[in-house]
């Protein structure tokens, strides 16, 4: 994988991160829900958050592993 995707997918990663753990731990999200009018969905958001916040973390550990593991060809092969 090149050093520019990867780099895109650590921005991908902490991104979703973000908005994810903005959306989990605010209630931001129930008020914009409920000020459009679906507040009957505000029980279910946890079964949509909650995965996506592990998902956009294990993006974003992935990449950095990607990085590690280029950072170390790179040291075996002046």
């Amino acid at each position: 994988m090149s050093a520019m995707d990867n780099s895109k997918l650590l921005k991908t990663g902490v991104i979703g991160i973000c908005v994810a753990a903005v959306c989990c731990f605010t209630p931001a999200l129930v008020v914009l829900v409920s000020a459009v009018g679906l507040s009957a969905i505000i029980g279910w958001l946890d079964f949509v958050l909650l995965p996506a916040l592990a998902l956009f973390l294990a993006l974003a550990g992935y990449a950095l592993y990607q990085r590690n593991q280029e950072h170390r060809e790179g040291e075996k092969h002046p």
